[in-house]
């Protein structure tokens, strides 16, 4: 179950929207499950026409006037797994109610709450609407909305049985110690390089060795490469890692894309995958951020409301499941799936919403140019005894002393005297 969550400027153009109809989106016939209208009644008035039902909940809205926010309309869609049976209209008034209240619009017993109705319009959804204008004059702060609703649709769906749950490993644990798991040198989508599974003493030296920062935490020992690492860097020191593990008669699985091996001969080309290839861009760009305030300039490509990737994959994902439909009526569970993908980027995009202010203040702390000097003395350190490494300041120095060789024979350009 995930709930979408937005806020809109006019909640009779909200309430048209809901009640329009079309055929192709196997609507079912709107109707009104739950609400509280605090004294005005949603339930006749669902009858009369979504204007009436907009006026009626717009009605703290107006007494506002001025001090009236620019978006007063929350409107949260709730969906259900595809692949469980569908919920009741009892059911899902329920659930709306759980949800209007775990976010503070309408709280269990609170007589000036926020107005909010239950329209059903799909199988497996229900859609809530309500107004962050309170009886007593006052306003719903938003804050965490998504994060609340998404909790309370976690807790909803353990109760109806709807998570799944991993089967036990039927293995026995005296037959898994006899075959020990091979140390993987991996690189994440963050940019940092983690080793797993070398977990005796002499394995950690040699990593250690090789330029990895040994970490011991609750996930147990871990050993990895900080993400403002350089690419080549990464490489060189993946590579010696897994040379000196390997000669330690270890099992190492090394990324391909780690291997030095490999690093100059690509696998085949990306033109088919060119959007990937640019948000790659994005990454290394913002691996390659020096402060915050770089790092926000670059993190806006993702974030921006507009034009960020986030929402040009929100909007492929739903154009995906809108055309399943399209082409294949009978195909709305999987158009669905589409659906709760682009649903769950748009929980993403709330919940960064405004981060880029905070993001330009990384690294501003006292004390942090210390650290990155003092960790890229480290790296320097461990990165003198590796063969890679090596080999590249040799070609480095032999390149820049050639240069200088031809600067010191270049003949004196001083005038002589004229014949």
């Amino acid at each position: 179950m995930i709930a979408h969550l937005k806020h809109a400027s006019s909640t009779a153009d909200v309430l048209a929207d809901l009640y329009g109809t079309d055929e192709r989106s196997r609507r079912i016939r709107p109707r009104l499950i739950g609400g509280d209208g605090h004294g005005a009644p949603v339930d006749l008035l669902a009858e009369v026409g979504p204007l009436a039902l907009g006026q009626a909940l717009d009605a703290p809205v107006a007494l506002l006037a001025g001090r009236a926010p620019q978006r007063p309309t929350w409107l949260c869609s709730v969906r259900s797994d595809p692949c469980r049976p569908d919920l009741s209209d009892e059911q899902w008034a329920a659930v709306a109610r759980r949800l209007v209240a775990a976010t503070g619009i309408a709280p269990y017993g609170d007589p000036d709450a926020c107005r909010w109705i239950a329209l059903r319009l799909q199988p497996r959804q229900v859609h809530v609407v309500a107004t962050v204008a309170r009886e007593d004059g006052g306003l719903h702060h938003g804050y965490r909305d998504v994060f609340r609703l998404q909790s309370e649709c976690h807790r909803i769906a353990a109760e109806l049985g709807h998570l799944s749950t991993a089967s036990p490993s039927t293995t026995p644990r005296s037959q898994e110690a006899l075959v020990p798991a091979p140390i993987t040198i991996s690189s994440e989508p963050s940019g940092s390089v983690v080793v797993k599974g070398a977990n005796d003493d002499v394995a950690a030296m040699l990593l250690k060795h090789a330029g990895f920062q040994q970490i011991d935490d609750w996930h147990g020992r871990r050993h990895r490469l900080p993400t403002t690492t350089p690419a080549a860097q990464r490489i060189a020191v993946s590579s010696h890692a897994a040379e000196m593990l390997r000669a330690a008669r270890y099992d190492v699985e090394l990324a391909p894309i780690l291997d030095a091996a490999q690093a100059s001969t690509p696998v085949r080309p990306l033109e088919h995958y060119a959007a990937g290839a640019a948000l790659l861009q994005i990454t290394d760009a913002i691996r390659a951020a020096e402060d915050g305030t770089g790092l926000r300039d670059v993190a806006e490509q993702l974030l921006h409301p507009e034009h960020g990737a986030l929402e040009r994959v929100r909007e492929a994902l739903e154009a995906v499941g809108q055309h399943i439909t399209d082409l294949d009526d009978e195909a709305y569970e999987l158009a669905d799936r589409f659906g709760v993908a682009a649903d769950f980027v748009s929980t993403a995009q709330a919940e960064l919403r405004g981060s880029e202010t905070e993001v330009e203040g990384v690294g501003a702390q006292t004390g942090s140019s210390v650290w990155t000097e003092e960790r890229s003395l480290v790296q320097r350190a461990a990165l003198a005894v590796s063969p890679a490494v090596v080999k590249t300041e040799v070609a480095s120095t032999a390149t820049v002393e050639v240069a200088e060789a031809r600067v010191n024979v270049r003949p004196s350009r001083a005038s002589g005297p004229r014949r």
